[in-house]
């Protein structure tokens, strides 16, 4: 028998993102837990709310949710980001973490957070 999921499994999780993150921040090294994403690698952060959130067919099979473009995040650290963290501040979780283009950041400036997707498979 083929393997399949429903959208609704695959959104399901798309969703818990969408719903619980609420701070989006800019890291000079991938995070291992909360309080380095929210505040011992990051260099900038910005507030996020559901509307930030699309979720869609993905772009290769199953679903994906696109993180939208954020403008005029403050840069509280200098150095160079390397990683992006989405957060739950309410309940200080690390929910996820991802590469990005390096860049580097000086205290003080803003930065623009790029829109992204995260892509979930069909299963093979």
């Amino acid at each position: 028998m083929a393997k399949s999921v429903h959208d609704d499994v695959l959104d399901a999780a798309l969703g818990y993102i969408r719903t619980n993150c609420d701070r989006m921040t800019a890291c000079s090294a991938p995070p291992a837990s909360y309080a380095e994403g929210n505040a011992g690698l990051a260099l900038a952060g910005v507030a996020m709310g559901s509307g930030d959130f699309t979720v869609a067919d993905g772009d290769v099979s199953g679903r994906k949710v696109t993180v939208g473009q954020k403008t005029g995040a403050a840069v509280d650290g200098t150095g160079t980001a390397t990683h992006v963290a989405l957060l739950d501040t309410v309940h200080s979780k690390l929910l996820y973490v991802t590469t990005c283009t390096s860049q580097m950041l000086t205290a003080g400036n803003s930065m623009t957070f790029q829109a992204w997707d995260i892509e979930i498979a069909d299963p093979a």
